[in-house]
């Protein structure tokens, strides 16, 4: 059984470890987002109720968003582990996390927080611009167009920023995450599961690293 939390801040690379882990180990990748359709689909009681806060556009309270956490957790198919991504989001999570465990005979083996500069991020995360005529997606670090200022889709000259990928945008984005990810991040360290990986490297070297951590704790 192999039991992981995987945490980064926006734009660190963890959707593609996420996928990595998932497909080298065979454990289920448990996302809140997924977590929350899933219950709603099935119209379970905290679906329903999860459902009202959010047709509102409220947040759903922590004791509807641990309920569904805990129905998760005690499907068959956890058996074999788990990889809980975008859970937990506060320090009353993390110990309520901790509580479900125990009632389910369950324990976390670790907590990679993959970590990347600030300033990198907001390089990543920034970076993106778009071109008004057709929509095409260029990176002002890792996709220019091939000729500087014509879009290759369509041969528009006219760009646009989302609002979400303003630097200060994304900047006050990043704040918040990190504000908020703080008190997790030390709760995990004083339990002495938490190990940060270097997420500034290529995705293979960032997943060597990811390897060295599980393949001890198997």
């Amino acid at each position: 059984m192999l039991n992981l939390i995987l945490m980064g801040l926006p734009g660190a690379g963890k959707g593609t470890q996420a996928e990595r882990i998932v497909d080298t180990y065979h454990i289920p990748h448990i996302s809140t987002g997924d977590m929350f359709r899933s219950a709603i689909e099935k119209q379970t009681t905290l679906g329903i109720k999860a459902k009202s806060y959010m047709d509102q556009g409220a947040l759903v309270p922590d004791e509807i968003t641990n309920g569904i956490v805990k129905e998760r957790l005690a499907e068959t198919d956890t058996k074999v582990g788990f990889l809980l991504d975008g859970f937990p989001r506060t320090l009353g999570q993390a110990q309520a996390l901790e509580s479900i465990l125990k009632e389910l005979h369950k324990s976390i083996d670790a907590v990679i927080d993959i970590h990347v500069e600030e300033s990198v991020l907001i390089e990543r995360l920034a970076g993106r611009f778009i071109c008004r005529t057709c929509g095409a997606t260029y990176h002002k670090v890792n996709h220019l167009p091939k000729v500087e200022g014509t879009c290759d889709r369509c041969g528009g000259h006219e760009f646009y920023q989302r609002e979400d990928d303003k630097p200060e945008t994304v900047k006050n984005r990043l704040s918040v995450n990190i504000e908020s990810s703080a008190p997790i991040l030390a709760f995990y360290e004083n339990q002495s599961l938490l190990k940060k990986i270097d997420g500034n490297r290529d995705i293979e070297n960032v997943f060597q690293d990811v390897k060295g951590i599980v393949d001890i704790k198997k």
